[in-house]
């Protein structure tokens, strides 16, 4: 294979239901709003991400309900992604209803259906041939089944010599599943991704502490450290220490939904073309101001 190794995006597909709502929720009555029915998940999202903005070969290891399994393979393909779905016949596809409020941020409803029942034995070694990265949707570790499989790829991963990169994907599970417990489960991951909540929660840190000192403490764990920041960029720690701040694009945005999962495709296409950890935080924000002008989270 000519070109930079093929990544391999282990998470989740699921069907995003997003409600556009500019006036606030009304309780009890009905309040107006724009709604779409869309493909998504955030390890899904992130590989559309990947392909788009030019690595030469993305591939993505997902569970999907029978429901919509041919749905969402079509879209993956359609997007450059090469899947291998695997059909739950037990539980239906993941659905996220994300309702977006007049100032584009996002609130999920989250049903994580087939998505989190991926299991060891949806493994195959094969998946790494060629590969030059793992991802890891951080979703994968907040279920005993899909961690006991993440776990197996990261092991198989290492022992290649193939880099491993990890979004830690939601603060809200993170707290129920227990930062320190998640830190342990990723251990030899080469990259983690975390936004400012996560990176915050995964340091042990008060809400009041700064930022860049929950992405250096994180860095001690973990070689590389990149937080997302939303509008404000993206910081770099490695090893201890903040080595790059990253501006955001200015865009006047419209739906969050799925922006970190642009940010993180983004990013590992341009460090597999080669590109440093700021010049690759560059194009995962550039794939991120794009991802928020339009609804759902794929390109």
């Amino acid at each position: 294979m000519t070109g930079p190794g093929a990544l391999l995006v282990v998470g989740d597909v699921v069907t995003d239901v997003v409600a556009l709502h500019p006036e606030p929720l009304a309780p009890a009555t009905d309040t107006a709003a724009r709604i779409r029915t869309l493909p998504g998940g955030a390890g899904a999202n992130a590989a559309c991400w990947a392909a788009r903005t030019g690595t030469a070969e993305v591939r993505l290891l997902a569970r999907v309900g029978a429901e919509s399994a041919r749905w969402h393979e079509r879209a993956l393909v359609d997007a450059g992604v090469r899947p291998r779905l695997v059909v739950d016949t037990q539980e239906p596809t993941g659905t996220v209803v994300s309702l977006v409020g007049k100032d584009a941020e996002r609130t999920f409803l989250t049903d994580s259906g087939a998505s989190l029942r991926l299991c060891p034995a949806d493994w195959n070694p094969s998946l790494l041939d060629g590969a030059a990265h793992l991802h890891l949707s951080g979703y994968l570790f907040f279920a005993d089944s899909s961690r006991e499989l993440a776990v197996v790829a990261l092991r198989a991963a290492r022992a290649r010599g193939v880099q491993v990169s990890v979004d830690p994907a939601s603060a809200g599970f993170l707290a129920g599943f227990g930062p320190q417990r998640f830190l342990d489960a990723v251990a030899g991951a080469d990259v983690l991704l975390p936004n400012e909540d996560e990176a915050r929660l995964l340091a042990g840190l008060p809400e009041p502490a700064g930022v860049a000192r929950a992405a250096a403490e994180l860095s001690r764990r973990v070689p590389l450290v990149v937080v997302t920041r939303g509008a404000a960029g993206a910081l770099i720690a490695e090893r201890g220490r903040i080595t790059a701040e990253v501006e955001a694009e200015p865009v006047e945005a419209v739906d969050s939904t799925g922006a970190g999962d642009a940010f993180t495709g983004g990013f590992l296409a341009a460090r597999l073309e080669g590109a440093d950890p700021a010049e690759a935080a560059r194009a995962g924000c550039r794939a991120a101001a794009l991802a928020v002008t339009r609804p759902g989270g794929r390109p």
